[in-house]
């Protein structure tokens, strides 16, 4: 059979459009889905609640390995590295050393170089206590879970061309069980300058970080909002009323239909101690950063050895994730 060469290039001419260019391709944030999965849940949650990590109290071997899972898990989701490493040492008031691990994901707009988000996650928990080891699957590996999906989506959004307009600047917090150290020191670094954008090389200021988002126990059904509804989530953040609606819209859009809270199961005093007092947003907020914090609440699991892998629902887990990730990118 005879070719006909000129049919096939006009063809392909035609297709391409004007001038030989193709057609831009529409990219949905529903395809950062295909970098998230129940399983990649259940082996960061298994991985850190494994006895390898020795429960993941600061200063410890295992929370060294913990800490080393993380570094690596940056790195392959494409963070790059803040003044040369992902490693930022601190001492405790007991003297341990505790290390935060913290991975920049640059704007990919130039006229946006100096707008950040603050995404945060303890990693550390109580360890080896009297013999009994403390997995800490809730609380936290399920939080540092789901940020490292975080992490992983918008590398593959970046990868399939998608631009953001906003820096974001992961940690993974240690000394959580030390009166939070790892939150504080971050922030101090923040405050005086002496953390650096390791793309333009300028120093961030806590001026130019728009929100901090903390997630912290995430991957637990057990306290629901309401009976019989075990697929729900909890928001809380202060006054601006456009954080909470648009998670509310996006939960809609999506069709995750999350049973949503917006405080502490209705109750002010708590919503107020919970926000401002027992995590990590807590130094931020006191240095006047808008913050958000996402739960699942607090469990009869919590500081049990029973809080293992096989306490968390990661198809629940992954739908929190995405509902997390879908109101992000409305802010990014």
């Amino acid at each position: 059979m005879r070719i006909n060469f000129f049919a096939i290039t006009t063809l392909l001419l035609l297709i391409a459009g004007p001038s030989g260019a193709s057609s831009p391709v529409r990219i949905s944030p529903r395809n950062a889905e295909r970098a998230i999965s129940e399983e990649t849940l259940h082996r960061d949650v298994e991985f850190l609640s494994d006895s390898l990590c020795e429960g993941r109290r600061t200063g410890t071997r295992g929370a060294t390995m913990a800490a080393m899972y993380l570094a690596m898990n940056f790195e392959n989701a494409g963070l790059l590295k803040m003044d040369g490493s992902y490693f930022q040492g601190f001492p405790t008031a007991t003297g341990a050393a505790g290390h935060n691990i913290v991975g920049f994901f640059p704007s990919g707009e130039t006229f946006s170089k100096k707008k950040y988000i603050i995404i945060g996650a303890h990693y550390d928990n109580l360890g080896i206590l009297q013999g009994t080891l403390y997995p800490g699957a809730d609380s936290n590996s399920s939080g540092v879970a789901s940020m490292l999906s975080l992490a992983r989506m918008l590398h593959h959004m970046t990868s399939i061309g998608k631009r953001y307009h906003k820096n974001i600047i992961f940690v993974a917090f240690d000394g959580k069980f030390s009166n939070m150290r790892g939150a504080q020191e971050m922030y101090d670094r923040l405050a005086s300058g002496r953390i650096k954008n390791p793309v333009t090389g300028e120093k961030i200021s806590k001026d130019e970080i728009d929100m901090m988002v903390n997630i912290d126990q995430i991957g637990s059904t057990l306290a629901p909002l309401s009976p019989g509804r075990n697929d729900y989530l909890i928001m809380l953040t202060g006054d601006n009323s456009s954080r909470k609606g648009s998670l509310t819209a996006v939960n809609s859009i999506y069709g995750l239909s999350l049973d949503l809270g917006f405080s502490y199961y209705g109750s002010k005093d708590f919503t107020k101690l919970f926000y401002r007092s027992v995590s990590e947003q807590k130094y931020f907020i006191s240095g006047g950063i808008e913050s958000v914090m996402f739960t699942s609440g607090i469990t009869l699991n919590n500081n049990k050895p029973y809080d293992n892998v096989g306490s968390i629902d990661y198809r629940v887990l992954r739908k929190r994730t995405l509902l997390i990730y879908y109101w992000l990118t409305r802010f990014l």
